[in-house]
């Protein structure tokens, strides 16, 4: 739960994740916490506003969790849930401290979904939902359909004139695709959709994508609830793709600054695509630079068509609303939406591992080295155990990795790890990693971080270690509950990951139940030197 909460508060994920400010025009603004370089591929993450009122009065959460549990009660009295007859469900906690509200809406679907040749088409999505609509972001929308019409004819004779080699042609049609775009540019109100939320005196206005799922999310006063509710409806209701072949540049470029032009993002996707040999987990969620290329907007269309269908969405708000009037409201505006079937699952399942895996790349970099294990999913019911192992292992200075590799011996500057990589709604991974000091070598490194997995295996947890990592467990759920942003997408994740929002508050129960010898079997059963995989950045070789 400790790496859970952490990953959500950082909006999960893992990938290759990236954020979109529509403030910046597409743009990404990445927030490192650790390492820049390699946190940058990992994951980008949001600070949750603080939960100061809940926090001053807390129980002690070293103490047992009974006494905990009137406050997690508390929220539970306060979430109310409903589903409408098209199949899209809200889940309302209300919490009326403040007037603001937050509101995040879960598409259930990531990169993981995407069919083979669209790698990174939900992240493209993700980009174009902050363009608009028919009626929002354009001057005259009749006259930009006929311009994207015409764009996307001449994007198709461009490429079958360069695949027969038709320089010639290939540059007169670019001039003539240049000039109709510059005029569909015309067209455009930037950012409008921004600038309405903004003026009304939202915040965050953000997204994320993961390899699970997409999330768009912000908060605004409390007396703003109607205008969320026709705003978000019309965007997913109504979607404008606009401005797809200047985004196109936008995602090839990001992934070049984080990808191709970074040693670790290499690193990283090649790690996975080591570690999977036949999930999609394997996949970067930006996307191959090939499938980028040739992706059309009607890739893009096909792929909203299938999983962006009501029942594929759940909407979290939590905040100083009034539930039945969020019902009334999402009956008209969401309401609209029609009924279509589900969308399809992912079928594909990652045989067992047999043997130990490598990759290593040579490239000029500091030496990092990667070890990962396979897991269950999160909805496994020794996901609390293998949480707290993840704590002991790596969670803040008081965890093994850290005193060992980096206070004590002095082997790394950096040595971390966390579950649910690059997602956790599928069997997934334990990745851990670790930055080698100056004057050491990646084998010292890996040596001494795997001595500390391997105590795992042999060594029982003291009482002491397992109760440490727990109360830090039950404080930093505690600390979730004042937190409107936090709540949502935490209600969101566990309803649609684990089958219902209450099992967030059966967590204490389950971190409480954890025993040493639990933590010694998921360790034995997960540490096998053949569910082992590991990933080495070397530095290139002095010729």
């Amino acid at each position: 739960m400790t790496q859970i909460l952490k990953s959500f508060s950082r909006l999960c994920a893992a990938d290759v994740a990236r954020q979109t400010s529509p403030n910046l025009g597409g743009k990404c603004q990445f927030w490192p916490r650790l390492f820049i370089s390699i946190l940058a591929c990992l994951f980008w993450w949001v600070q949750w506003p603080a939960a100061p009122a809940l926090a001053r009065s807390m129980p002690d959460p070293a103490n047992a969790p009974g006494s905990i549990q009137p406050y997690l009660q508390s929220a539970i009295d306060r979430v109310s849930e409903f589903t409408l007859d098209n199949g899209l469900k809200f889940i309302v906690l209300e919490q009326h401290e403040a007037p603001v509200v937050s509101f995040l809406t879960y598409a259930d679907v990531g990169g993981a979904n995407e069919p083979e040749g669209n790698t990174g088409v939900a992240h493209f999505l993700e980009h174009l939902a902050f363009k608009g609509t028919p009626r929002i972001g354009t001057k005259n929308y009749q006259k930009e359909r006929q311009l994207f019409a015409q764009l996307d004819r001449l994007n198709a004779e461009i490429k079958a004139a360069a695949d027969t080699g038709n320089t010639e042609n290939v540059t007169k049609l670019q001039e003539k695709f240049a000039k109709i775009q510059n005029e569909a540019a015309e067209l455009v109100v930037q950012n409008e959709f921004g600038q309405i939320v903004q003026k009304s005196g939202g915040v965050g206005l953000n997204a994320s994508t993961s390899a699970d799922a997409t999330r768009y999310f912000y908060s605004f006063p409390s007396n703003k609830l109607e205008l969320w509710m026709s705003l978000e409806s019309e965007r997913f209701l109504e979607p404008v793709f606009r401005e797809f072949y200047k985004e196109k540049q936008v995602i090839l470029e990001e992934r070049r600054l984080r990808t191709d032009n970074s040693p670790i993002g290499q690193t990283i996707e090649a790690f996975l695509d080591t570690a999977y040999q036949v999930h999609p987990y394997r996949r970067p969620v930006i996307g191959y630079p090939q499938d980028l290329q040739n992706m059309t907007r009607e890739d893009v269309r096909q792929f909203f068509e299938r999983y962006y269908v009501p029942n594929n969405l759940t909407v979290a708000i939590v905040g100083d609303v009034d539930p039945a009037q969020v019902r009334e409201l999402a009956q008209i505006y969401f309401g609209r939406y029609p009924s279509k079937p589900a969308p399809p699952k992912v079928e594909a399942v990652e045989p067992v591992q047999t043997e130990p895996r490598e990759v290593t790349l040579r490239l000029p970099s500091q030496p990092w080295y990667l070890e990962g294990y396979h897991r269950p999913p999160m909805n496994h019911p020794d996901r609390a155990v293998y949480e707290l192992i993840t704590s002991i292992l790596s969670d803040g200075r008081t965890s093994r990795l850290y005193r060992s590799l980096v206070e004590d011996r002095q082997l790394a500057l950096n040595a971390q790890g966390f579950n649910g990589f690059p997602g956790n709604k599928y069997p997934n991974l334990m990745l851990f990693y670790a930055l080698t000091a100056p004057g050491h070598t990646v084998e010292e490194v890996a040596r001494a971080l795997h001595e500390q997995i391997e105590r795992l295996t042999v060594e029982p947890v003291s009482e002491e270690e397992l109760e440490r990592v727990k109360t830090q467990a039950r404080a930093q759920l505690l600390r979730s509950l004042d937190s409107n942003s936090g709540m949502a997408s935490l209600l969101v994740e566990y309803e649609v990951k684990t089958g219902s929002w209450r099992n967030l508050f059966k967590e204490i129960e389950a971190f409480a139940a954890v025993t040493s010898e639990d933590v010694l079997r998921v360790a034995r059963e997960t540490f096998r030197p053949q569910n082992r995989t590991v990933g080495r950045l070397l530095p290139e070789e002095e010729s």
